[in-house]
């Protein structure tokens, strides 16, 4: 009876435990009446003999009445005794967060996801874009590849075949191209610096039609063929440049000069390989600029070729302005806003006067020249560039070309109205409305267009005491055509007075 009095005293105890225990937290309908009140209780202080008054009751009819609180350590201590107890009755609920917080988490999660995979999904379709553009556009490797096996079969040679292709001392940098088969990079060439361009399978080759754009060709190097005399060669040569440049100059000299150039070796002769390559890039206006003004201060020299691939002396600057930028920010930069943050990084403006007089001197240089008047067909900041003395030299010439042969392009051209009737950017002729046939003469002369570059460039920072005179004559000088009378003489009146203005305002400073 002893030892099992005990036993029915614990069945007891744990019977009147699950009596007040009660049913489970989820069948208690008095548990958010309890979360409440404790809530109640703790925030306005009350304690067990305040507000709580329904809480006293029942804990009076447990026992005695708690006595009264009479400081705030008290009522706070109280309140933490109800939220303690509310607790015990309802140990879930104190878990679980209320419904509209709950929605709310959710959907600031959801957002945030759904933005970050967004981001995610235009950054990497932005990176294949432009790594598909870069791929497509800076094709190096592919281009000495081409020019290489073409000189392994003794096709073509040239001062810089050698380097490139046996001793690799000619190496490609940055990526300059903006055209698939125009590549363009910055390179070293025996440790000296340069600019490396080279045509792909498409190079343009001029077929005198009525079509605006040369006709398209794939480059054979097919001319001049096996057994072709040097006189025979000198005739090829001679014939293209009447088409190209009309009976301009003495082209008798001019000839001569390119067998010169083309004698890569210098050994007095030209091979057959050296003649194929000094042929193929005699369809650039580029490399045939180079000879005409080989000598003249703007021009960058030839330091060398192999076959339609060759260098150019380096430009340490090869943009008139500007900052260059990584391309994933440039996506982002509004072309009006580019344009204004590229005037702020320009070199001081006695500098800036400098390198305007060495575009205004490149101008003179084109115009009339010994061999005819030559036309720059796409006259923006990223074709000029500047050494460290802050002398203008030319970085793209591949848009200017002869009036000759751009007559011959354009004329007799299919028209709707003047739109259809350019060639580059900058050269427009008009459209004979009577005849539905572009015109053949130039509307606006380089000198308008290098103006009309240099007017912002100039304008911005210029001092005070020459800036009202200096707009007025950049306005003048883009006010001008070619149709106008005695143009000539207002091209070389203002083009000379806008050269003295520059240079009295520099001769005494520094970056003169």
């Amino acid at each position: 009876m002893a030892e099992s009095a005990p036993a029915s005293l614990t069945a007891a105890a744990a019977g009147r435990t699950e009596q007040e225990a009660g049913p489970p937290v989820a069948s208690r309908p008095y548990c958010r009446r309890a979360e409440g009140s404790a809530a109640r209780a703790s925030a306005g202080g009350g304690g067990v003999g305040g507000p709580g008054r329904a809480g006293a009751g029942r804990l009076g009819r447990r026992g005695a009445r708690p006595p009264a609180l009479g400081s705030a350590s008290d009522c706070s201590a109280a309140g933490r005794c109800v939220i303690t107890m509310a607790r015990s009755l309802c140990p879930g609920a104190w878990l679980r967060k209320p419904y509209y917080l709950q929605a709310r988490f959710s959907y600031v999660r959801m957002k945030y996801l759904f933005f970050s995979w967004l981001a995610v999904f235009v950054g990497s379709w932005i990176i294949y874009v432009q790594y598909s553009t870069y791929t497509e556009l800076c094709r190096g490797k592919d281009c000495k590849k081409i020019i290489c096996d073409k000189y392994k079969t003794g096709v073509i040679d040239g001062p810089a075949c050698n380097s490139l292709c046996v001793t690799e001392t000619l190496y490609f940098g940055k990526c300059l191209s903006t055209k698939p088969n125009n590549q363009m990079y910055l390179g070293i060439w025996d440790n000296l610096p340069g600019v490396v361009k080279c045509q792909m399978e498409q190079a343009l080759h001029l077929d005198f039609g009525t079509e605006l754009e040369p006709r398209k060709e794939i480059v054979l190097f097919d001319k001049p063929t096996r057994g072709t005399t040097v006189q025979k060669f000198k005739e090829m040569v001679y014939s293209l440049f009447k088409a190209k440049l009309g009976d301009q100059g003495n082209l008798s000299e001019l000839v001569n000069l390119i067998l010169t150039v083309a004698d890569g070796d210098k050994d007095g002769q030209v091979s057959l390989g050296e003649a194929k390559s000094a042929w193929a890039l005699l369809q650039l206006n580029e490399f045939l600029l180079m000879v005409i003004l080989q000598d003249k201060e703007h021009t960058p020299k030839l330091m060398g070729f192999c076959g339609d691939l060759y260098v150019m002396e380096s430009v340490e600057y090869t943009s008139l302005y500007g900052i260059s930028l990584p391309w994933v920010i440039e996506l982002f930069i509004p072309s009006g806003f580019r344009r204004s943050m590229d005037q702020l990084f320009t070199p001081s403006w006695p500098r800036k006067a400098k390198i305007a007089i060495g575009l205004l001197e490149f101008v003179e240089d084109v115009f009339h020249g010994p061999y005819g008047n030559f036309l720059m067909c796409d006259t923006s900041a990223r074709n000029l560039g500047y050494n460290d003395k802050y002398d203008l030299k030319m970085v793209d010439m591949r848009k200017i070309v002869p009036e000759t042969n751009l007559k011959e392009l354009i004329k007799d051209r299919h028209c709707e109205s003047d739109l259809d009737c350019v060639y580059g950017t900058d050269c427009r002729t008009s459209c004979d409305q009577s005849t539905m046939k572009c015109t053949s003469e130039v509307i606006q002369p380089n000198l308008a267009k290098a103006c009309q570059l240099l007017k912002d460039y100039l304008l911005r920072g210029a001092p005070s005491e020459i800036r009202e005179e200096l707009e007025k004559q950049l306005y003048s000088c883009i006010a001008l055509k070619v149709t106008a009378n005695q143009m000539e003489m207002e091209h070389s009146l203002i083009l000379n007075n806008l050269k003295t203005l520059l240079w009295k305002k520099i001769s005494y400073t520094n970056d003169s």
